[in-house]
Protein backbone atom coordinates (compact mmCIF):
# COMPACT_ATOMS: atom_id res chain seq x y z
CA UNK A 1 0.00 0.00 0.00
CA UNK A 2 1.22 3.49 -0.85
CA UNK A 3 1.25 6.33 1.67
CA UNK A 4 1.72 10.03 0.88
CA UNK A 5 4.15 11.91 3.14
CA UNK A 6 3.34 15.53 3.92
CA UNK A 7 4.73 17.89 6.56
CA UNK A 8 4.48 21.60 7.23
CA UNK A 9 8.13 21.51 8.38
CA UNK A 10 9.28 21.47 4.75
CA UNK A 11 8.10 23.56 1.81
CA UNK A 12 4.86 22.47 0.17
CA UNK A 13 5.09 20.91 -3.27
CA UNK A 14 5.14 23.63 -5.94
CA UNK A 15 3.49 21.40 -8.53
CA UNK A 16 1.35 18.29 -8.96
CA UNK A 17 3.43 15.99 -6.76
CA UNK A 18 3.90 14.91 -3.13
CA UNK A 19 6.77 15.67 -0.76
CA UNK A 20 7.31 11.93 -0.71
CA UNK A 21 5.77 8.49 -1.04
CA UNK A 22 6.21 5.36 1.07
CA UNK A 23 5.68 1.97 -0.54
CA UNK A 24 6.49 -1.22 1.31
CA UNK A 25 9.36 -0.14 3.60
CA UNK A 26 10.90 2.44 1.27
CA UNK A 27 10.48 6.21 1.30
CA UNK A 28 11.01 8.10 -1.94
CA UNK A 29 11.36 11.85 -1.50
CA UNK A 30 10.66 14.43 -4.12
CA UNK A 31 13.63 16.64 -4.80
CA UNK A 32 14.13 19.23 -2.09
CA UNK A 33 15.32 22.69 -3.04
CA UNK A 34 16.49 25.45 -0.67
CA UNK A 35 13.07 26.87 0.16
CA UNK A 36 12.05 27.60 3.72
CA UNK A 37 8.89 25.85 4.95
CA UNK A 38 7.12 29.14 4.13
CA UNK A 39 8.22 28.82 0.49
CA UNK A 40 10.96 31.48 0.35
CA UNK A 41 14.39 30.85 -1.17
CA UNK A 42 16.94 30.88 1.65
CA UNK A 43 19.32 33.82 1.42
CA UNK A 44 23.02 33.28 0.90
CA UNK A 45 25.10 31.14 -1.40
CA UNK A 46 25.58 27.45 -2.02
CA UNK A 47 26.53 26.65 1.62
CA UNK A 48 23.32 28.18 3.01
CA UNK A 49 21.25 26.63 0.24
CA UNK A 50 22.72 23.18 0.90
CA UNK A 51 21.97 23.39 4.64
CA UNK A 52 18.35 24.39 3.86
CA UNK A 53 17.97 21.43 1.51
CA UNK A 54 19.15 19.14 4.32
CA UNK A 55 16.74 20.77 6.81
CA UNK A 56 13.93 20.03 4.36
CA UNK A 57 15.12 16.47 3.80
CA UNK A 58 15.30 15.91 7.57
CA UNK A 59 11.69 17.09 7.95
CA UNK A 60 10.28 14.80 5.26
CA UNK A 61 12.42 11.87 6.42
CA UNK A 62 11.16 12.30 10.01
CA UNK A 63 7.55 12.53 8.81
CA UNK A 64 8.10 9.27 6.90
CA UNK A 65 9.58 7.51 9.95
CA UNK A 66 13.07 7.49 8.43
CA UNK A 67 16.31 9.41 9.02
CA UNK A 68 19.62 10.26 7.40
CA UNK A 69 20.95 6.99 8.88
CA UNK A 70 18.37 4.97 6.89
CA UNK A 71 18.97 6.69 3.53
CA UNK A 72 20.15 4.16 0.95
CA UNK A 73 20.48 6.44 -2.10
CA UNK A 74 20.71 10.15 -2.85
CA UNK A 75 20.63 12.05 -6.10
CA UNK A 76 22.20 15.50 -6.10
CA UNK A 77 21.43 17.93 -8.90
CA UNK A 78 23.71 20.99 -9.01
CA UNK A 79 23.64 24.04 -11.22
CA UNK A 80 27.42 24.39 -11.37
CA UNK A 81 29.93 21.56 -11.00
CA UNK A 82 32.38 24.17 -9.64
CA UNK A 83 30.26 24.03 -6.43
CA UNK A 84 30.82 20.26 -6.10
CA UNK A 85 33.55 20.44 -3.41
CA UNK A 86 31.64 23.00 -1.32
CA UNK A 87 28.40 20.99 -1.51
CA UNK A 88 30.37 17.85 -0.56
CA UNK A 89 31.68 19.56 2.59
CA UNK A 90 28.15 20.37 3.76
CA UNK A 91 26.85 16.97 2.60
CA UNK A 92 29.50 15.25 4.74
CA UNK A 93 28.13 16.99 7.85
CA UNK A 94 24.86 15.09 7.38
CA UNK A 95 26.32 11.83 6.03
CA UNK A 96 29.52 11.32 8.04
CA UNK A 97 29.67 7.72 9.30
CA UNK A 98 26.81 6.50 7.11
CA UNK A 99 27.47 7.07 3.42
CA UNK A 100 24.56 6.13 1.15
CA UNK A 101 24.97 5.45 -2.56
CA UNK A 102 24.86 8.69 -4.54
CA UNK A 103 24.63 10.16 -7.99
CA UNK A 104 25.56 13.80 -8.67
CA UNK A 105 24.83 15.58 -11.92
CA UNK A 106 25.14 19.12 -13.20
CA UNK A 107 21.93 20.40 -14.73
CA UNK A 108 21.16 23.39 -16.92
CA UNK A 109 18.50 24.82 -14.64
CA UNK A 110 16.60 24.03 -11.44
CA UNK A 111 13.20 25.21 -10.17
CA UNK A 112 13.24 28.85 -9.03
CA UNK A 113 16.85 29.06 -10.31
CA UNK A 114 18.26 27.58 -7.09
CA UNK A 115 21.79 26.15 -6.94
CA UNK A 116 20.97 22.55 -5.99
CA UNK A 117 18.27 19.96 -5.44
CA UNK A 118 18.58 16.64 -3.57
CA UNK A 119 16.27 13.64 -3.46
CA UNK A 120 16.61 10.55 -1.28
CA UNK A 121 15.42 6.97 -0.99
CA UNK A 122 15.35 5.65 2.58
CA UNK A 123 14.28 2.64 4.59
CA UNK A 124 11.34 3.32 6.88
CA UNK A 125 11.91 2.13 10.45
Amino acid sequence: MMRVVSTNNAPAAIGPYSQGIIINNLFYSSGQIPLTPEGDIVSGGVVEQTHQVFRNLKAVLEEAGASFETVVKTTVFIKNMDDFATINEVYAEYFSAHKPARSCVEVARLPKDVLLEIEVIALVK
